[in-house]
């Protein structure tokens, strides 16, 4: 049966497509088929690898052909697929042009990211594709087109892929008003999302769909036989006492000799500056393999890695070192390991990876963990038993941050204007802006058009204007630039160029390294040592380097805390460990070190709340062990270092990791506050809390990407690039002006509630405080550090010594517990 003469029954194209290749349809993808027949939106989660992409992109087309039967001409864009990464558009592309090409030749697909050509968007602008592949962010520069009504209200269908990635992201927000606008086009339009790695799939899909979406949504779960192996490198002799990184490069030779006995393999990092150290490990292990492996990373150069995807599709490539720039839906067939360095720091970001190899129906997929350290081996076994329960994290939308509302108001204005009540009811019929109040919303509006209390007196902050008719525009051409050049600023960061003396691309770096660097420094970037030379016009120039060492960038937020979820998965773990049970293999390597630290002090346990007590040299030393992730510890030490500081003034020093935190004082303090649990009480926990902390500072910092994303500030112009210092001083100067002369701006608002819902994670913070309330004290003074607490005080050398200096001082601790009687 072929396309011509398939019927009318729903999915019946599909299945003759399907027919020609020797394939049959899964239950779920006719589900989908139904589902999107009847004319409903809805969400499906399946493992990465089952088919997905066909589910709803094949019902989606059988739809569209028995509406719109193929003729001659290609019809107008009935579908927009969009993806949060360009190298996913350009692969999924690919995938739908297939079944395409067969079943309406006549039809055309097009790609539209920041990547696409001028010539190719200018073909787009004559005539839009049927199906257009984009990014949240092209999506909405679309919008901002004078005709993008009539451009758009022919689309029928909006898949959102990998929503996972998106939904608790201002991006995702962003999608969602994309979305609420393109109903207003079309009030039948259809959405789907696609997910593998969801803990919350009912709340995602309504965020998809919105508030009160008519017919209501339907969820498809696929149940396809999917093997998920998930094993561990075992350390050789992990030791009693280990610390952040002190197994990471005992594990090369473990690594190189799996990667060996594997077909191609990627290997994961959490960070750009891990995976440039073990790109360099593996090398210096195998030199032989230089050519044959990759690096991979979001500031590498586009061509850089588009070559590298390249190499992983067609399998010519043995071991590929990345980061979460590979970590989405891109089919890489070949790939049938993969190696987590460190831990995931999640159940859903180590499932996706693993989703990575075995990248087909009925093939496995693998992960291997590789720990670092000791506690990484118990994670290890934690993430496994987490991952066999579905115990996944789950992903919150942001509420309603102005900053996106307030480009949103831009974008609408340009793209053909709006009546004031029109967009009210529009944007609060998008799930992140369904409480937003009429007061906010008028503010946000009156921002738009005035710049509000304290930015009257200069034109270029009056972006929209209110014409006769009572519709808002943009009329400053110049404004409208500006605009379209800033919408992708929810995503970028201040980076600056790397490039060759002879002007070659090599990627990007923070400006924040580059100028800490002096001309003939050396430093490892996308897999080469390189020399500084100088800085000109925003760009770093360099030349190979003729040493053989050299340092290892860092970039800005990179370490991850533990998820709720995985933490609680370790406690259990470690509590098996304290009845004695160490059955699994992680829990046996791992033997020597719990054994130390119930002798030495106490296991923590799901029903305990671990404190310890030491005494040394530089004074009285706290530890204290909630379990609840660095960016909640943060807080915490905070909090409760301020108000024991209130009760007798004192001074801390504070460090933290994802198991606990440590308050050290050269003069004595009291700890009864501690032990009898008082000093855990939530009450007025937002006021102590911004107390505790440099909070104004804090907020100066957030409010630096809110002004961006607002467009308060520019990023500069194509060739022009503004650094990153010219944009903190301006974003520090709308900050203290808003705050002297603009003290209700609700911009300055949001930049204080997103340091505590973000960076701070109030309320699991709150929730926290409760657990550890509720949980019995057990107190464990200590005579020497034990295999809990030597972290955290290595976490705080680190920031004081040498790598040197901190061996011979760890060295030395460790010499006097082993001599202990």
């Amino acid at each position: 049966m072929d396309a011509g003469d398939a019927g009318d029954t729903p999915g019946s194209h599909a299945l003759a497509w399907l027919a020609t290749r020797g394939w049959q349809a899964f239950a779920f993808q006719r589900e989908v088929w139904d589902a999107v027949a009847q004319g409903r939106s809805g969400m499906l989660h399946a493992t990465t690898g089952s088919g997905k992409t066909y589910a709803v992109w094949l019902g989606m087309l059988d739809a569209l052909l028995r509406r719109h039967p193929p003729g001659r001409g290609a019809e107008p864009l009935r579908v927009i697929w969009l993806t949060p990464m360009r190298a996913l558009a350009s692969d999924t592309t690919k995938a739908l042009t297939a079944p395409l090409a067969e079943l309406a030749p006549n039809w055309t697909i097009g790609l539209r990211t920041g990547d696409t050509p001028s010539a190719e968007r200018a073909r787009q602008d004559r005539r839009m594709p049927t199906v257009l592949v984009t990014t949240p962010e092209s999506l909405t520069l679309m919008l901002t087109r004078e005709h993008a009504r009539e451009e758009l209200s022919g689309v029928e269908y909006v898949v959102i892929d990998e929503w996972h990635e998106l939904v608790g992201s201002k991006r995702g927000v962003q999608a969602q008003l994309a979305l609420a606008r393109l109903r207003g086009f079309h009030p039948g339009l259809v959405t789907w999302g696609l997910s593998a790695t969801l803990g919350n799939l009912e709340s995602a899909m309504h965020v998809l769909c919105g508030p009160h979406p008519e017919p209501a949504p339907r969820l498809v779960q696929g149940k396809i036989d999917k093997t998920l192996i998930i094993d561990t490198l075992i350390p050789p002799d992990p030791g009693k006492y280990s610390w952040a990184g002190h197994l990471g490069a005992r594990m090369q030779q473990p690594v190189v000799e799996e990667i060996e006995r594997s077909g191609t393999t990627l290997v994961f990092t959490n960070v750009r500056s891990q995976a440039e150290v073990w790109y360099q490990l593996l090398l210096e292990a195998r030199p032989q393999w230089a050519g044959h492996i990759a690096l991979h990373h979001g500031s590498l150069d586009r061509a850089t890695r588009e070559w590298v995807e390249q190499g992983l599709k067609e399998g010519t490539l043995r071991a590929v070192v990345a980061t979460s720039s590979l970590d989405l839906g891109v089919d890489f067939l070949p790939v049938e390991r993969v190696l987590q360095i460190g831990s995931a720091k999640g159940v859903a970001r180590m499932m996706q990876r693993a989703g990575r190899s075995g990248h087909a129906p009925g093939r496995p997929s693998r992960v291997t963990l590789v720990p670092t350290n000791t506690m990484e081996i118990i994670e290890a076994a934690a993430a496994r038993r987490a991952a066999q329960a579905g115990r996944v994290e789950q992903r919150t939308p942001p509420d309603k941050p102005l900053d996106v509302l307030v480009q949103h108001i831009v974008t609408v204005a340009l793209g053909g204007g709006f009546r004031p009540e029109d967009l009210r009811e529009e944007v609060t019929s998008a799930w992140s802006y369904r409480k937003l109040t009429r007061a906010e919303f008028e503010w946000a509006l009156a921002f738009c058009e005035r710049g509000g209390e304290s930015l009257g007196a200069y034109p270029e902050y009056h972006r929209i204007v209110r014409g006769a008719d009572g519709v808002y525009r943009v009329k400053d051409s110049g404004v409208a630039r500006r605009h379209r050049l800033g919408v992708g600023t929810i995503v970028s960061d201040a980076a600056i160029q790397v490039k060759y003396l002879t002007g070659a691309n090599i990627g990007t770096m923070e400006e924040g390294f580059i100028a800490r660097l002096k001309p003939g420094d050396h430093f490892f970037f996308a897999g080469r040592l390189l020399e500084f030379v100088r800085v000109r016009d925003m760009a770093a120039y360099v030349r190979k380097a003729t040493r053989k060492k050299g340092t290892v960038p860092t970039w800005q937020g990179s370490k991850m805390a533990l998820s709720t979820e995985l933490s609680d998965a370790v406690l259990e773990m470690m509590q098996r460990a304290a009845q004695g049970d160490f059955f699994e293999p992680e829990l046996q390597a791992a033997r020597p070190m719990l054994l130390t630290q119930q002798r030495l002090s106490q296991i923590p346990t799901p029903d305990t709340l671990l404190v310890e007590a030491y005494q040394s040299r530089e004074g009285q030393h706290l530890y204290i062990y909630p379990f609840a992730g660095r960016n909640v510890h943060l807080g915490l030490a905070s909090l409760l270092a301020w108000r024991l500081a209130r009760v007798q003034a004192n001074t801390f020093s504070i460090s933290i990791n994802d198991y606990g935190f440590e308050l050290v004082s050269a003069a004595p303090f009291d700890i009864a506050p501690v032990l009898d649990q008082s000093l855990f009480s939530a009450t007025e926990l937002m006021h102590d809390v911004l107390a505790s902390l440099n909070s104004s500072e804090l907020a100066q910092r957030r409010f630096r990407e809110i002004a961006r994303v607002a467009g308060l500030i520019s990023t500069g112009y194509p060739g022009q690039p503004k650094s990153a210092r010219q944009l903190q001083a301006s974003s520090a100067l709308f900050y203290e002006v808003f705050r002297k002369y603009d003290a209700g701006n609700l911009l300055l608002s949001q930049a204080e509630n997103e340091v505590l819902s973000q960076e701070l994670e109030l309320s699991r913070l709150g929730e926290t405080l409760q657990r550890m309330r509720s949980r019995r004290l057990v107190f464990a003074p200590l005579r020497h550090p034990s295999p809990m607490s030597l972290p955290l005080m290595v976490e705080r050398f680190r920031e004081q010594l040498t790598t040197e200096t901190l061996a011979a001082r760890l060295e030395r601790i460790l010499k006097d517990i082993e001599t202990e009687p």
